[in-house]
């Protein structure tokens, strides 16, 4: 299938072990731009990590808002941020994320909405914003979203959980350093880790599959079954491997899409705000009918790492519940097209994927 694809990259990239001690260096061209302060978000598991702030590049003027993301981010979030910081100083100079996933859509949500008039709600979708934002910089402190890269920023609004999406998503700098995923919690670190796993997986099983999205994928694939396979953690390629898979696990998403585990995902998230990479696992461990032999690989990881799949959570849910998330994930056509193609409506509805919530979560399963 020819697709045409002319998707822009991340302008630059730094990485290396220590890379971060660069950001101020890196910084320092841009800082002159609009009203001359930067605005740092940072995951705020960081607020009481002394030594760690220490090494975030605050000059006078800059300001540094500590972000929980114990719940993904919201619409209102962005809109809040954003206008508290124009009421109070003006336009920033540039802004960046320090933290996992949900920080980085944090930044590029929010640098976008800096030069765009209204709600972060109207803009949820494809193309739809009108002006480029503010420079913006992402730093993963975890990784496997792919967030570093991609030209999504997902948010929760209102009705639908769907991201601002466009070419000016993308950031104008990364700096990937390996040392700063080296203490993430067992667990946490492999729920997020396979996230880039399930994005290589489904970019490569669906209609908008091509050798540039596969290239990507499956060195991805290679790295991520190296790291949960047969590198001990402690082994310091792991981290620095984890780290480039995330990389080309957002890339082989930006020439292709998701597919059928990231849509009831996201039907996870906005009903019972479960946090997405868990939420990936908990539907991708249920889905042997759709990716096969990926999920016998999936499960072959979780045994040898003997980590924890959360099982059964839905036994006492109402039928109201599962229709609810049923809906939400029925709501994303671009992804059942790249699941299913074009004609994705004639082998999919609503009780289909009913019965996909009920399976994953030990429900008995109905056709």
């Amino acid at each position: 299938m020819n697709l045409f694809r002319n998707f822009k990259s991340v302008t630059k990239t730094c990485y290396g072990r220590g890379s971060f001690g660069k950001l101020d260096e890196i910084l320092q061209p841009h800082r002159f731009q609009n009203d001359g302060f930067m605005v740092f978000v940072v995951d705020d598991y960081f607020e009481d990590k002394a030594d760690f702030v220490k090494r975030i590049p605050e000059l006078e003027g800059d300001e540094v808002h500590f972000i929980s993301v114990l719940k993904e981010p919201t619409t209102e979030l962005i809109d809040r941020l954003r206008d508290d910081i124009l009421k109070r100083r003006g336009l920033p100079a540039g802004i960046v994320g320090i933290g996992g996933g949900s920080v980085m859509d944090i930044a590029k949500a929010t640098a976008l909405m800096f030069t765009n008039e209204g709600s972060s709600v109207q803009y949820q979708g494809l193309n739809l914003i009108k002006k480029p934002g503010i420079y913006h910089c992402g730093v993963p402190t975890i990784s496997g979203t792919g967030a570093e890269v991609s030209m999504t920023a997902v948010l929760t609004g209102p009705v639908k959980k769907l991201g601002l999406k466009c070419d000016w998503t993308v950031f104008d700098q990364i700096v990937l350093d390996p040392d700063l995923i080296a203490s993430v919690p067992r667990d946490q670190w492999f729920y997020t880790g396979m996230d880039t796993y399930i994005h290589s997986v489904e970019a490569i099983t669906g209609t908008k599959k091509n050798t540039f999205a596969e290239a990507y994928s499956e060195k991805s694939l290679a790295m991520c079954r190296e790291v949960f396979l047969k590198l001990d953690r402690s082994d310091v390629k792991s981290d620095e491997k984890l780290m480039v898979a995330s990389y080309m696990g957002g890339l082989s998403l930006t020439y292709s899409e998701v597919g059928v585990c990231h849509a009831l995902s996201y039907g996870l998230g906005k009903v019972l705000e479960i946090h997405h990479c868990i939420a990936n696992c908990i539907a991708f461990d249920k889905l042997e009918d759709v990716y096969g032999d990926y999920v016998q690989e999936f499960k072959g990881m979780v045994k040898h790492l003997k980590v924890n799949i959360p099982q059964g959570l839905a036994k006492d849910w109402s039928e109201e519940t599962i229709s609810a998330m049923a809906e939400v994930a029925y709501n994303l056509p671009h992804m059942w097209d790249h699941a299913f193609g074009p004609d994705w409506q004639k082998v999919l509805d609503r009780e289909r994927i009913k019965g996909w919530y009920r399976r994953m979560f030990g429900l008995t399963w109905r056709n």
